[in-house]
């Protein structure tokens, strides 16, 4: 079980699920989701909870993300490099996903800096191809940078570190 922890922006487009506030049972935990718009453009970014592992797609049938999340997660982690059966047993942990409001304000300050970021690692006439260049600038980008050296999170780095442990 997993859950997405959508912005008030998303949650206009999703609506909330009557489920229990129980924790993930996934290694990348929740996924945070908010809504962008870039040159007029609708934009979702998606954030693991415990990696900030960012995922980008087009705000299109947004009130499908529960059903799609699955799928979406599979193949950022197949472009990530992650091997398949780490792959399959993080997907089969997220079933069911539920959606639900946010909760944790460290990731949402993630989320409003991946934000900011995007439009500068986009070309000026981006299109939906130049996510994956984006994603690998956003995944690579350290936080948490005034704690100790070990509990500094690089997204790649800590998603591939959370799903071996599991």
């Amino acid at each position: 079980m997993v859950h997405i922890r959508a912005t008030a922006k998303v949650l206009r487009s999703l609506p909330l699920s009557k489920s229990t506030d129980a924790p993930p049972d996934s290694a990348l935990g929740d996924w945070y989701a908010n809504r962008l718009v870039i040159d007029r453009i609708p934009v979702l970014l998606l954030i693991s909870s415990a990696s900030l592992l960012p995922i980008l797609l087009r705000a299109r049938g947004v009130r499908s993300l529960p059903e799609i999340l699955p799928a979406i997660v599979r193949a950022r982690l197949h472009r990530l490099g992650i091997p398949a059966a780490l792959i399959e047993a993080e997907v089969a942990a997220m079933d069911p996903v539920h959606v639900a409001k946010t909760r944790d304000r460290s990731v949402l300050g993630v989320l409003v800096d991946f934000g900011r970021m995007l439009p500068h690692y986009l070309p000026h006439d981006w299109n939906e191809g130049d996510f994956v260049d984006a994603e690998a600038k956003l995944q690579t980008t350290p936080f948490f940078c005034s704690r100790r050296a070990r509990e500094v999170v690089f997204p790649d780095r800590d998603t591939r570190a959370l799903l071996e442990s599991r």
